[in-house]
């Protein structure tokens, strides 16, 4: 099901290897979708509520009756939520909260360059934010949690989510995502997707929702090319394509499951991908094996194997550990499971991943819900560069400059010196002037 990248021995035959060009990727053409959403943002720029309701009725097939979700929806929403799925999302909540809890650390760092001579950085929470949660082939209701939480814990003041509006619950988004956002206190939601409902975030639409200064979630391809066309209208958390498990083991691994954890982000999405490093080919015929039959038992099957085996899924084979590592800091995965022999001693070694997850007891799975980590995650090989969603997401830091005349008068020259060799002299003069009789 899984296709065979070999790549053992090549280093051998004298081979320099692009480690980064041979894991497989899935296709994402970001430019080419910002053409097909740019007219639908700038509609909505100019048109407002009348192009929401065009494009729900063209994209989502209803146009709900209030596009803002009344109060009175998102508790009837909590009202009805099974009792037991409930105690999931408060668990999920609560361990978010600790961890973002910690996350946040000191908000104001204060150094004393020299006496009387101060610079403090301040991390002051962004004034509103907009948070959007994919509602289509999967209602993400545990990307409310990972959106929210944070900002809250951040003190972000305003908060506003979008999940676009689902035709079998009468243009209300999924109930069980009106429930968490009930749960967490969110009270301004709204009943729109895809690229108009960020560009109703980048550009307010009178009346109904205002301008907000950051937007993150993840979303399909047309919401992050509507990211990616407004960033600089508005600020983004990042441009998160299709999602990925990378999986590095050893013959310790067992092959029922890393089966499952490839399956289970598979189900995401027939785009996903899921890829096996791995020294030992007789895991990887083992996983193979194991792949047919639960595919086969999955209730979304068809999906699952449109992922496993598209071109951006794969087992890459290598000679050894260390090659494998070489090729998981590489591929630089949004999700990496270490299943090897003392796993927390590999993943230790591991510079290039959205998410960790060490040994048999911690699949990605786990992080999806209720490890208390943040599942809005790099992908597309930027885990290289950019981290995932978290607390520091939604500050932003400032520095305060304080200095007496005393600490100015003494690095003056200095300023001065450096301002002439730039050829500014008017910054060496707004130093200097301050100290002439």
């Amino acid at each position: 099901m899984l296709r065979i990248i070999d790549i053992r021995g090549r280093r051998a035959a004298g081979e320099r290897l692009d480690y980064a060009a041979i894991v497989p990727r899935a296709d994402f053409d970001v430019d080419a979708a910002v053409e097909i959403v740019r007219p639908i943002c700038d509609e909505v720029a100019y048109n407002g509520l009348a192009s929401l309701q065009k494009y729900s009725e063209r994209f989502d097939h209803v146009v709900p009756q209030h596009f803002r979700v009344p109060e009175a929806d998102l508790q009837a929403a909590l009202d009805e939520l099974d009792p037991d799925v409930r105690a999931a999302f408060e668990e999920s909540i609560r361990r978010r909260r600790m961890v973002s809890a910690a996350e946040l650390g000191e908000k104001a760092v204060e150094v004393q360059v020299a006496p009387g001579a101060t610079v403090t950085q301040r991390m002051i929470p962004i004034r509103r934010v907009g948070l959007y949660v994919p509602g289509g082939l999967a209602p993400l209701a545990s990307s409310v949690i990972m959106n929210v939480v944070p900002a809250q814990t951040a003190g972000v003041s305003s908060i506003a989510i979008a999940s676009p509006p689902q035709r079998e619950f009468g243009g209300l988004p999924h109930p069980s995502i009106l429930a968490v956002c009930r749960l967490l206190g969110v009270e301004e939601v709204y009943a729109v997707g895809g690229a108009q409902a960020i560009a109703m975030f980048a550009h307010g639409v009178p009346d109904l929702c205002p301008k907000v200064d950051l937007v993150t979630g993840p979303g399909n391809i047309y919401v992050v090319a509507a990211k990616r066309l407004l960033k600089g209208k508005v600020n983004i958390d990042s441009e998160a394509g299709p999602t990925e498990i990378a999986i590095l083991a050893d013959g310790t691994a067992d092959p029922v499951h890393v089966a499952a954890d490839l399956i289970s982000q598979s189900e995401h999405d027939p785009a996903a991908a899921s890829v096996l490093i791995t020294a030992s080919t007789e895991l990887a015929e083992a996983v193979a094996d194991e792949l047919v039959r639960q595919v086969a038992q999955t209730k979304h099957a068809e999906r699952i194997r449109a992922s496993l085996t598209g071109h951006q899924s794969g087992v890459v084979l290598v000679d050894d550990l260390e090659q494998g590592l070489a090729v998981a800091d590489a591929y630089a995965a949004e999700h990496l499971e270490i299943q090897t022999a003392d796993a927390a001693s590999v993943a230790a070694r591991v510079n290039n991943a959205g998410a960790i997850f060490v040994g048999a007891w911690s699949p990605v799975s786990l992080g999806d819900y209720c490890a208390g980590s943040t599942h809005v995650l790099p992908t597309a090989g930027c885990a290289c560069h950019s981290s995932g969603l978290n607390v520091k997401s939604f500050l932003k830091a400032v520095h305060v400059i304080d200095y007496t005349e005393d600490a100015l008068s003494e690095v003056a020259r200095h300023v001065e010196v450096f301002a002439d060799a730039e050829d500014l002299p008017a910054h060496g003069n707004a130093v200097s002037i301050r100290f002439r009789g």
